[in-house]
């Protein structure tokens, strides 16, 4: 295997690239970066040419921190963990390749979606980040929905302003600015306030004909609040393949301290990571959906029609083009899982027997094919925070069952895996009611790593087919370079056909129908769950987390 194909990180792309072609075009600048900022990581990616190919990557992990109450990130770890992406990006490029870059054809940026962060004239951050984890803006959200005739989910960017506002926030005064965790470092990087259309609906909704900031909802803000100007407070909004700016000499230091990349290059619309998973997994054209699964979960479903009612547990957004989406969001992902991977893994440790993670996640992945189909009478919640879905404003996990179940690893396993499926089941059952029809369903996310079990259990769950890239790609930090790529050389195609016949021409599937013993047994584990959620909240009122009191 040539240095070319070697896997980088969790890249398993096999196709052959000539060394000096890679080389050529590293330094000629013929090459599309794209970071995402994710949960718990930071991820470089690196492609050429032919964008399905993954030419370097590099990552840094981070953590969010739950300071007085509310889930955030320092901007000064943005910035540290961006660089240490990019400096490990540089480092497999250079181990890789025996070049460094200067430039760039196209950079794009992407990050989690929703969020707040608030920024007065001169620049200056007024309150620390408020991510889309926080559920705190329920008063808010409730009277958006009601005024817009929209749902607006707790997350929302419009969610967490109006609440500042409910709350007459000294801060509120001085906004300058609100943008996303992507909007910011997009910002900082070419001193552009704009952002995709994709990461705008997550802001405030978007009008399907224009795409952008539905100017009639705007207009009710602006009666409801007549001191905040939100036209001048957002984000340009701009569409895939729109340029967004170039690098420029600030953001070039920013992003590279040694001084080595030079300004210049091109910059797409800064997205959120809900709209690069659509694009890792052609997933742009209506009756076309994807399930992302990482700290959070969303099931993202573009529509070929509007939906009929108005439903708190689907949010409308976009696609990175500005096509209609139901977006079904779950604040809690796979976090639990790991967790009880990793204490099984520190067991093999203290056994005197020590095995990698990725033993411990194959190990454990493999029993759950061995339980019974609804997990033998066991349930597993993984609500590590609010779960607006499941009416819960705190998270606290919890293992629940009767005495006659039957407590085995593989039903134990089962349950868990099953449990970062629960909530989503519980709002894709919403889309089943609006008669919205799908012609596929991807998955993404490093839980479906192991062939054929995540992918079978969702499959299950869903009711449908569930489809898995065979050459795994970067996830989103990928996607993300594929959008940049796409303004650099999109030559007029729709995002669609630029996926179509430039970047998945030759991509192959797994695809795992749904078997009927997992189906039916799913759903009787989701009948469980739902009634056990009374339990779950019973927990939150009942158990207060540690160093609080009630």
């Amino acid at each position: 295997m040539s240095a070319a194909t070697e896997p980088a990180g969790d890249e398993k792309n096999t196709v052959d690239v000539p060394l000096d072609d890679v080389r050529s075009a590293i330094l000629g600048g013929r090459t599309s970066l794209g970071i995402e900022l994710g949960s718990t990581r930071i991820k470089a990616c690196l492609i050429g040419d032919d964008a399905s190919v993954v030419l370097a990557v590099g990552s840094d992990e981070w953590e969010n921190s739950f300071v007085d109450r509310v889930w955030t990130y320092s901007l000064a770890d943005v910035w540290s963990g961006v660089q240490a992406a990019y400096a490990d990006l540089v480092a497999d490029i250079e181990r890789r390749y025996g070049v460094r870059p200067e430039t760039f054809g196209a950079i794009g940026v992407s990050a989690m979606m929703h969020g707040y962060l608030a920024f007065g004239a001169a620049d200056e951050q007024l309150v620390p980040f408020r991510t889309w984890r926080n559920t705190t803006t329920g008063v808010a959200a409730d009277e958006l929905t009601e005024l817009f005739g929209v749902n607006i989910p707790l997350r929302w960017s419009i969610a967490h302003l109006h609440q500042a506002v409910v709350d007459a926030e000294p801060h509120v005064a001085d906004l300058d600015f609100v943008t996303t965790l992507a909007g910011y470092v997009h910002w900082q990087l070419t001193g552009r306030k704009v952002l995709g259309v994709g990461d705008a609906s997550g802001m405030f909704p978007i009008d399907a004909q224009t795409r952008t900031y539905d100017a009639e909802l705007m207009a009710k803000y602006a009666a409801l609040v007549p001191a905040l100007d939100l036209e001048a407070l957002l984000p340009e909004v701009l569409v895939a393949g729109q340029p967004a700016g170039e690098l420029t000499e600030q953001g070039a230091a920013l992003l590279d301290p040694t001084g080595a990349l030079k300004p210049g290059a091109v910059t797409a619309p800064p997205e959120g990571d809900a709209g690069t998973g659509m694009v890792a997994t052609q997933s742009v054209a209506p009756r076309t959906g994807n399930v992302s699964a990482g700290t959070s979960i969303f099931a993202m479903v573009v529509l070929e029609r509007p939906l009929a009612n108005l439903h708190h547990e689907i949010d409308l957004v976009t696609t990175p083009a500005g096509d209609p989406v139901a977006m079904v969001h779950c604040n809690n992902g796979a976090s639990e899982l790991a967790a009880w991977a990793g204490m099984f893994g520190r067991f093999s440790t203290a056994a005197g027997s020590p095995v990698s993670s990725d033993t411990v996640f194959e190990t454990l992945f493999r029993e759950a094919l061995e339980g019974e189909a609804d997990a033998g009478g066991v349930l597993a919640y993984n609500h590590l925070a609010g779960e607006p879905i499941a009416g819960l404003a705190e998270g606290r996990p919890l293992v629940v069952r009767t005495p006659d179940s039957r407590l085995t690893l593989a039903n134990f396993m089962r349950a868990q895996l099953y449990g970062v499926f629960g909530t989503l089941a519980l709002g894709m059952r919403v889309l089943d009611g609006e008669k919205v029809e799908l012609d596929r369903m991807f998955a993404h996310g490093g839980m479906f790593r192991t062939a054929g079990v995540a992918q079978r259990f969702l499959a299950g769950a869903l009711g449908a087919p569930v489809s898995v890239a065979e050459t795994a790609s970067e996830g989103g930090a990928w996607g993300m370079a594929v959008l940049a790529s796409y303004v650099a050389s999109g030559e007029g195609r729709t995002l669609d056909g630029y996926l179509r016949d430039r970047v998945f021409d030759e991509a192959s599937f797994t695809t795992v129908a749904p078997e009927a013993a997992d189906v039916a047994g799913f759903a009787t584990y989701l009948d469980r769950y739902r009634d056990g959620l009374a339990a779950e909240q019973a927990a939150v009122e009942s158990i207060s987390l540690l160093g609080t009191t009630r």
